[in-house]
């Protein structure tokens, strides 16, 4: 049995779904006593047979300043909830997963994007249901 890490790992990619798991888990945290690691992915966007185009921004300060205003915005409703940030390079469902392979839970948005099953569950949140070790809580926006 593994032991209790009191640590939430939460997904934000700024989208209004995933900024309401950064609440949730940050009140989940607040009341569990536990942290909460908000984790953001990026990513190079795949090019089939050209060569990329010049970036005209670069993503991972992109992802960076998203993730920042995102736990900045939800802190000022938890003013004591202690929360660590970190942008990854790679795809966020394996980022998420790696992230939370000690923690109490891991916390995503639903994207509802794609065909019926997705509908329900996006792509991401719905690849981390099936392979996180922990518990897994899918949040819908408003």
């Amino acid at each position: 049995m593994v032991a209790r890490q009191n640590r939430i790992v939460v997904g934000v990619d700024g989208s209004e779904s995933s900024k309401a798991a950064l609440r949730w888990a940050m009140r989940q945290a607040t009341l569990e006593g536990a942290r909460v690691e908000a984790v953001t992915a990026w990513e190079y966007p795949a090019w089939s047979g050209f060569p990329p185009p010049v970036a005209r921004f670069d993503l991972e300060e992109n992802a960076s300043r998203s993730l920042a205003d995102a736990v900045a915005s939800a802190a000022r409703d938890f003013p004591g909830c202690e929360v660590a940030s970190r942008v990854v390079e790679g795809n966020a469902a394996r980022v998420l997963i790696d992230a939370a392979k000690d923690a109490d839970m891991l916390v995503v948005g639903n994207r509802g994007y794609g065909g019926f099953t997705e509908a329900l569950l996006g792509s991401v949140s719905q690849h981390c249901t099936h392979h996180a070790q922990c518990p897994v809580v899918v949040i819908r926006d408003a």
